[in-house]
């Protein structure tokens, strides 16, 4: 038999400190009474204590409250029992709610309805361990709802929005939106303006949607949402106008656009026949083509989540996790490209409509649900279904109550054992009841009122035990929410590889936004779970229908930007026709440039080299190689050994070239060239030996004998005296500094590229160099070169193709951006081939693309910062860096910021684009002009079908992440009789200049013999 316990009153015991007075009645009760049950004689007797005198409402930060911000205290089952009494201890007042005992001293429970409370509560309750717990399960769901394989059988679907971009602030104009998904339906107009303080304006309608709509058919449904929009556009004397509309329609959809979404499945209280299955904006669009008198484009399908993170975002730029908590629950992310598998394309972001109310469907929470949710499931409308949002939103709370009650009730534990018919009926509690009952100042009172609505007779222990159940089921919806949310914040975090983050989640619905205690409690959690995210909590202004209108917006300002952005770009979209052409006059200027008569008018100059041969393997010796072409000069001994071991072993050394050297006189060129050599040669301990010298002269040279040029400069190099033999120039200042040197071959670049792939691959007649700058040489029968005396044998021509063009035969494919690189160039007019193709000028075209796009106020918000005025700050390796696979477009941005260029993730998207276009079109125009070579090639062997290597080197083709791949697809489309074979050279300046004088000193020693 349970005696009461006589407790000294709240005056008394406010004069002994709260824990002073705690530890008296622990200690009191616990030796008094010899309890059964579990644990601790000092636990026990706080198990009995469930007392009704508590305070009217702890002051904020008092330590009852800081004791329930944390669940794993208040879920205690034993700690939960005491707060009863410890709010009565440590409160200043006695609370005694209207119509209520008015007795001072403490009410005490019977001990079955503690056993009951214990038993049945204890279930739902959630530490932290199990929260984790849950976050760990929902981030592998995420995972397996982006996947393309694992997406059919995931309860979480993650469904692809299409919304790619937030506001910018620069959206304008009037927009629609209609908002479909809970008890009402709603009509908005959005006025958004572009005046730098991204206000907007909202006017808006409600209208019921009555059952016989909401489970009706389909016909039926979007016929009531024309209507309600024809009256709505009456009422707003809108129906003159032709107006963008977004469709927010909150139930899960499959898209694969932004306008289109196919109906998967209805949640809440909607069960309409005939819409499964099919796609609702279709539906839509025919509804309102029955109503003449309105003009109305569906632009977007929006789901509510997804409007209330662009709702938020429009104001907050760190928006980008949307949360609703209300009839339904659901949130939704901004998930990179890369990881959506279900979407072509890994460039940007994409809002996911994570459809969390699914998780658990199959089966991953079902140690966590209870006997009641369970009824609950079995009682609803899809048994089966959304069992995560039947554990959290309002529109089944209040039910879950009332069975926990009814079972309570049935066992004798509440309201003396008397069910009433309003207790067993389904939804006679409803949120706003719970809500009322978890009041702190009149929240007793309000269930008291509430359980005599409902025909029940309650005692003052049935109204607090009924308040406890309130609490007990609501904090367990905020601690799940939080722990899903927790889950999506650490993929934010662990995506953008932060330590710490910050971030805005924007928030909807009528269970946080209504209930008194929500709210903190979930934000509390949140941050218990995700100490190392700073999140700020923001309420949707205008909720989920303003938001539709934005993401209507966004997509109107997308289209526009769209469109010009196309305008500029296509011009480097050369389409396989055009290319053609192209290759076709490459051809003929080849041919141009080999005849004599018309060879002082070629633009492709076909510069005999006078190497007739490539490496045959017997090649031997030490040999002495310069390569002049870049910033730097290099200095090399190149020892060459024949036969079954035959090797190249290379030493160098490299020596900067100070730019007034680079842009003065020839003279003072090779005195630093000559003292170069001198050091090199002391360096090596070589100085009196006599060497065979060959030079990488990367420069257009006229030669009159393979160790005879004469040259004029270019890339970077402007020289006063820029005519020279070059060979006579080197020895006459050599004499000086007392070194020997034979020079017997002076050779471009491109030349030594073929020579170094020769010696590895005999069929290798072709060189090619896709760097700073750009060219081709190719071994040419003697009989067709008429500017070289003889028929016999080859020659390797040096076409210095990069010339192409100065004549205007390709002025047609040349952009507005390609005349202002050549204009600020400091060769105008010259080149031109090669500055729509080379490294050295494809930055620059990036850049002046930039800037054009800049002033159109399609990127970095249409200010043009200094970095971006900048000549030459874009480099080839930056190009690069940008267009590899690899950068996600945080990467991009860190890029950009390296330049000093502050972009959004939108700008980062343009201008991955842009260089994209610009080094396609590089590679593209490269390969027509290599296709024009092998076409001459294939016919000049007389063959069906020509097999063949080509050598390459250059910095574009080695390391531009799609360069050489595009080149090698162009030469497949416009040389499809060559099989051709890409060989990378191996330093093909220096080794290749050493194999050339190998190869000369053996042919000279052929011919002497």
């Amino acid at each position: 038999m349970v005696q009461e316990l006589s407790v000294c009153s709240s005056k008394a015991l406010a004069t002994v400190p709260p824990p002073l007075a705690l530890s008296l009645l622990w200690w009191g009760v616990g030796c008094k009474h010899k309890l059964p049950f579990r644990g601790h004689p000092a636990v026990w007797s706080t198990q009995l204590l469930y007392l009704h005198h508590v305070h009217t409402a702890p002051k904020s930060g008092s330590p009852v409250e800081k004791l329930l911000d944390v669940d794993r205290f208040f879920f205690s089952p034993c700690v939960n029992l005491l707060l009863y009494p410890a709010m009565w201890f440590l409160g200043h007042t006695t609370y005694s709610p209207a119509g209520m005992c008015q007795s001072q001293q403490p009410v005490v429970l019977k001990e079955k309805t503690f056993h009951f409370v214990d038993r049945y509560l204890y279930p739902l309750r959630l530490c932290d361990d199990a929260l984790r717990d849950v976050m760990a399960r929902f981030q592998a769901e995420m995972v397996k709802g982006l996947g393309r394989d694992t997406n059919p059988t995931a309860a979480v679907k993650m469904l692809p929005s299409f919304v790619r971009s937030l506001p910018d602030g620069s959206e304008k104009g009037d927009f629609l939106a209609v908002d479909l998904g809970g008890s009402q339906f709603r009509a908005h107009q959005v006025k958004v303006f572009a005046d730098g303080k991204q206000s907007s304006q909202l006017e808006s309608k409600v209208y019921p949607t009555p059952k016989e709509v909401t489970e009706g058919n389909g016909a039926e449904l979007f016929d009531y949402i024309a209507d309600c929009l024809s009256d709505f556009m009456e009422t707003k004397n809108l129906k003159h106008k032709k107006l963008p509309l977004g469709f927010t329609f909150s139930f899960p959809c499959k898209q694969t656009k932004l306008e289109e979404g196919v109906l998967l499945a209805w949640t809440k209280h909607f069960k309409v026949r005939g819409v499964q299955d099919t796609d609702v904006v279709s539906s839509l669009r025919r509804a309102l083509q029955k109503h003449k008198d309105i003009d109305v484009d569906v632009l977007a399908l929006v789901n509510d989540t997804v409007g209330t993170m662009m709702t938020c975002g429009y104001d907050d730029q760190r928006c980008e996790v949307g949360l609703i908590i209300g009839t339904g629950t659901n949130a939704c992310y901004m998930e990179e490209m890369r990881h959506i598998s279900l979407v072509e394309g890994d460039e940007g972001r994409m809002c996911i409509n994570t459809e969390w109310g699914a998780f658990g469907d199959d089966g991953a929470l079902d140690d966590l649900r209870t006997e009641f949710d369970r009824e609950l499931d079995l009682g609803s409308l899809n048994p089966g279904k959304q069992l995560f949002e039947k554990m959290i939103s309002s529109l089944y709370l209040g039910e879950l109550v009332r069975l926990i009650l009814l079972k309570m009730t049935k066992e004798g534990l509440l309201f003396n054992g008397k069910v009433s018919t309003s207790l067993l009926t389904k939804g006679k509690i409803e949120m706003k009841h719970v809500s009322a009952m978890e009041k702190d100042k009149e929240g007793l009172s309000n269930t008291k009122e509430i359980l005599t609505d409902l025909n029940l007779f309650p005692s003052e222990e049935d109204c607090v035990a009924v308040q406890h159940v309130c609490t007990i089921v609501s904090f367990r919806s905020a601690n799940l929410c939080a722990a899903a949310l927790a889950a999506i914040l650490t993929r934010l975090r662990e995506n953008k590889k932060l330590l710490r983050m910050r971030t805005t989640v924007g928030i909807d619905g009528g269970l946080y936004k209504t209930h008194p205690k929500y709210a903190g409690r979930l934000h509390k959690a949140v941050r218990r779970l995700v100490p190392t995210c700073d999140v700020r909590f923001v309420l949707s202004a205008g909720g989920s229908g303003r938001g539709a209108a934005l993401v209507t917006a966004v997509a109107h300002r997308l289209a526009a930007q769209r469109r010009r952005l196309h305008a500029a770009l296509s011009p480097f979209l050369l389409p396989l026709a055009v290319l053609r052409d192209v290759r076709d006059s490459m051809r003929a200027e080849l041919e141009y440039g080999l005849k004599r008569e018309t060879q002082g008018k070629a633009t492709v100059k076909m510069l005999p080299t006078y190497v007739c041969g490539t490496p045959d393997g017997t090649e031997k010796g030490k040999f002495l190689a310069l390569d002049l072409g870049g910033t730097n000069f290099r200095v090399l001994l190149v020892k060459i050994k024949s036969g079954r071991r035959r090797s190249v072993q290379m030493y160098n050394k490299i020596f900067a070239i100070p730019l007034e050297i680079m842009q003065g006189t020839g003279e003072e060129l090779f005195d630093h060239i000559v003292q170069c050599i001198a050091d090199f040669l002391e360096y090596m301990g070589i100085k009196g030996a006599r060497l065979p010298l060959g030079f990488t002269f990367s420069f257009p040279c006229r030669q009159a004998s393979i160790d005879k040029v004469r040259t004029a400069a270019q890339n970077g190099f402007r020289w006063q005296l820029c005519v020279c033999l070059v060979s006579d120039i080197i020895l006459g200042k050599g004499d000086l500094l007392e070194f020997d040197l034979d020079i017997v071959a002076v050779v471009n670049d491109t030349v030594g590229t073929m020579m170094t792939c020769g010696y590895e691959d005999p069929n290798c007649e072709i060189g090619l160099i896709a760097g700073t700058g750009s060219n081709v040489c190719y071994m040419e029968d003697m009989k067709n070169i008429e500017i070289v005396e003889g028929n016999e044998g080859k020659m390797c021509i040096n076409t210095e193709w990069g010339a192409f063009g100065d004549n205007g035969c390709i002025d047609h494919i040349r952009t507005k951006y390609d005349r202002e690189v050549d204009e600020g160039s400091l060769n105008p007019g010259k080149q031109r081939y090669e500055k729509m193709t080379s490294g050295m000028y494809l930055g620059e075209i990036v850049r002046q693309i930039l800037i054009d796009l800049t002033k159109q106020g399609l990127l970095f918000r249409g200010q043009i910062s200094e970095s971006l005025r900048k000549r030459g700050i874009f480099e080839t390796k930056f190009l690069s860096q940008i267009e590899s696979d690899r950068l996600a477009l945080l990467q991009v941005r860190r890029v950009l910021r390296q330049l000093g260029l502050d972009s959004t993730c939108d700008d980062s998207i343009i201008v991955k684009e842009v260089c994209g276009v610009v080094s396609t079109r590089a590679a593209r125009l490269c390969g027509a002009g290599l296709a024009a070579v092998l076409e001459k090639k294939r016919e000049n062997r007389g063959v069906e079908r020509l097999q063949i290597t080509v050598g390459v080197d250059g910095t574009l083709y080695k390391l531009h992440p799609h360069f050489s791949r595009v080149l090698q697809e162009t030469v497949k489309e416009l040389a499809p009789q060559c099989d051709v074979t890409f060989m990378l050279s191996e330093d093909g300046s220096g080794k290749g200049a050493a194999l050339i004088t190998a190869v000369a000193k053996r042919l000279h020693n052929v011919g002497q013999k």
